[in-house]
């Protein structure tokens, strides 16, 4: 078996962290200790090049891909609210809605089958990555999702992810002046 360093690095609302973690691809990785991801609610971590979020709401912990799928923007500041008995992160910049358990995309419209418009959930499908988060003796570990399927948070990963964030804000930028 193989084995590869990889660096764990992120931050929380206080403090900088930096691991490292030596391993085959695809392990559990070290994020932090339990009692310092519940305080900070939200942390962010890279792992493996890939910028996630863990958040903790409700006694549980979730990890997704920290930047959203429709615009790059920072799920970090995002508001969570209960939709249709999902729990969702709301992007704070142009307000998507994603479920915390399975990165599915929701919207709220109208159902064309019935004759009175009844305006009410539905689903886009997974449109961000979700990675499985465990505990053991109060350190927190996260295994990143190997679904090899495209999932759309896939877009505004990585170095290439970093400049289309990058060309999507100046083009945001542009259009608000």
């Amino acid at each position: 078996m193989e084995t590869s360093q990889i660096l764990v690095s992120g931050w929380n609302d206080d403090s900088q962290i930096a691991m490292e973690q030596k391993g085959p691809p695809g392990e559990l990785y070290f994020v932090g200790k339990k009692e310092e991801l519940m305080e900070a609610k939200r942390t962010f971590r890279t792992v493996e090049d890939r910028d996630i979020l863990i958040i903790y709401h409700q006694e549980g912990f979730y990890a997704m891909d920290s930047y959203c799928h429709h615009a790059g923007g920072m799920l970090q500041n995002g508001d969570i609210e209960e939709i249709d008995g999902k729990l969702c992160i709301i992007c704070p910049k142009h307000k998507y809605k994603i479920s915390l358990a399975k990165g599915e995309g929701l919207y709220k419209g109208n159902d064309p089958t019935q004759k009175t418009p009844r305006t009410k959930w539905f689903s886009k499908g997974v449109k961000q990555r979700v990675h499985t988060v465990t505990e053991t003796n109060g350190d927190i570990y996260v295994k990143l999702s190997r679904e090899p399927a495209w999932i759309d948070s896939d877009y505004f990963q990585g170095e290439k992810g970093k400049v289309e964030r990058a060309r999507a804000e100046a083009l945001e930028t542009m259009a608000s002046t």
